[in-house]
């Protein structure tokens, strides 16, 4: 984080803005409206702000900048075409202790104007930290096409009844899924139409009828998908911005973690080779007793939660309990990683089925149909198998595989830091002897390999 965003209240704050040309106006506009009690510094005033300074919209004087201007100022502005200036503006805030902005200059700002959605009271703010103002504004479009304007009467209707609302509930996290219950409902949506008489009766008869109750919560079991955070479902997405609790494994990478509510809770209960933060039955009971609490709980699994997540496990758990779920796919390692390493897992040239398996070595033996797997014309992939690469290796050959059969590791597919390594059966256990393998990693073997280099698109990080 480069800057730390930050909302300021400037009403009838003393603001100075040096400068008094086009882009100063622009600020002036902007410190205007936020009610400051704005003072210009310049030697030449275009007309605009000279007509802000006849009305009696702010103070002007004419005269070159000189440091002691800045004193009894919360906040400076420097918006002038000459670098001296601005240097020297910068400088005596500095000293002051004062926060400054340097239009187009960020290496003397201590702090940045960002692009704004106004939808008052509501406010959005996007900055790029002064690297790319135009990205940024770009970006505020896309917003701005996303959230109507009357989002803002959304904001005053919470702002009028937050009082009532917070003495008749008082436990914050039943509060919070009331309000987030009103302002996705049908409450919201009178708002929108313009009947806000309608929504304002809605919400005191939804209150009224509110029993302040604990009340049990529900657990949404969600795929986090291989890696890659732009590959979560919208309903993912949805469901862990309103969660009290990410209950998480070590597969789930930091970005997609980060997409959760910013203040809720967050349980680590990765398992990872000879390394079980907690047993299963434990995650299993955790779940539970979370919901029983009355919080609504994610629980974030890498992948899909139906594939070798053991998801069947922990549902059957909350159906004993009579715990509400819900189960939201995420896309499974096997087809991520394949898509991004640019290996169709079918293909009519080469692979007419596809098989998926687990290598997870116990006893230091893997369990599996040998036979079955050495079959041609077919892909396999492997999940949790690089520990195992050279027994899955050997015994593919033991049972009739050619020695030459393409195999690939991937390792952190989606991801910048993807690698993909390939081989042949008989080669590739030696090449990643080699290497420094970080998980999590999947393994596909069969023909279908051999496209890599033609298909090949996703390069990472480099």
């Amino acid at each position: 984080m480069d800057y730390f965003p930050l909302f300021a209240n400037l009403h009838n704050r003393p603001c100075l803005v040096v400068g008094a040309g086009h882009i100063a106006a622009r600020k002036i506009d902007l410190l205007l409206r936020a009610g400051a009690q704005v003072t210009v510094v310049a030697l030449a005033i275009n007309a605009a702000i000279a007509q802000l300074a006849s009305e009696k919209k702010l103070a002007v004087i004419e005269k070159a900048f000189s440091p002691d201007d800045v004193l009894g100022f919360m906040l400076v502005v420097s918006a002038t075409d000459n670098a001296d200036t601005n240097q020297a503006v910068a400088a005596a805030a500095d000293a002051q202790h004062i926060f400054v902005n340097v239009v187009d200059s960020p290496a003397l700002c201590s702090f940045i104007l960002p692009a704004i959605i106004d939808r008052a009271p509501l406010m959005v703010a996007v900055s790029s930290g002064g690297a790319a103002p135009v990205l940024a504004r770009l970006l505020r479009a896309k917003i701005e096409s996303v959230v109507p304007p009357t989002y803002g009467r959304l904001a005053q209707l919470a702002e009028k009844f937050r009082g009532a609302v917070k003495q008749r509930i008082s436990a914050p996290e039943q509060r919070r899924i009331f309000w987030e219950n009103i302002f996705q409902g049908s409450v919201a949506e009178k708002v929108y139409a313009g009947n806000s008489l309608q929504a304002e009766q809605e919400l005191l008869q939804t209150l009224a009828d509110y029993e302040n109750t604990a009340t049990q919560g529900e657990v949404y079991l969600i795929g986090a998908g291989p890696g890659a955070a732009d590959l979560l479902t919208f309903r993912a997405l949805r469901l862990m911005q309103q969660a009290d609790v990410v209950v998480y494994d070590h597969l789930v990478s930091p970005e997609v973690l980060d997409l959760a509510r910013r203040d809720c809770e967050k349980i680590y209960v990765g398992k990872q080779r000879q390394n079980h933060s907690l047993p299963q039955d434990s995650i299993n009971r955790l779940l539970a007793d979370l919901a029983k609490s009355g919080k609504r709980v994610v629980r974030l699994k890498g992948g899909d939660p139906f594939i070798f997540g053991r998801g069947g496990e922990e549902i059957e758990t909350l159906m004993q309990e009579g715990i509400a779920f819900q189960v939201v796919p995420g896309i499974t390692a096997a087809s991520g990683c394949a898509s991004y390493a640019g290996i169709p897992l079918t293909h009519r040239d080469h692979a007419q089925s596809c098989t998926f398996v687990t290598g997870h070595l116990k006893d230091d033996s893997i369990n599996l149909n040998w036979t079955q797997l050495a079959a041609p014309n077919q892909t396999i992939v492997v999940y949790m198998g690089s520990m195992g690469l050279e027994k899955i290796c050997q015994s593919l050959m033991a049972h009739g595989s050619p020695a030459d059969l393409p195999i690939a590791l991937i390792q952190q597919g989606t991801t910048r830091t993807q690698r993909v390594y390939t081989g042949t059966l008989s080669t590739l256990p030696a090449q990643i002897a080699q290497e420094k393998i970080s998980p999590p990693t999947l393994i596909i073997i069969g023909t279908v390999v051999s496209l890599h280099k033609q298909l090949g698109w996703f390069r990472g990080g480099e």
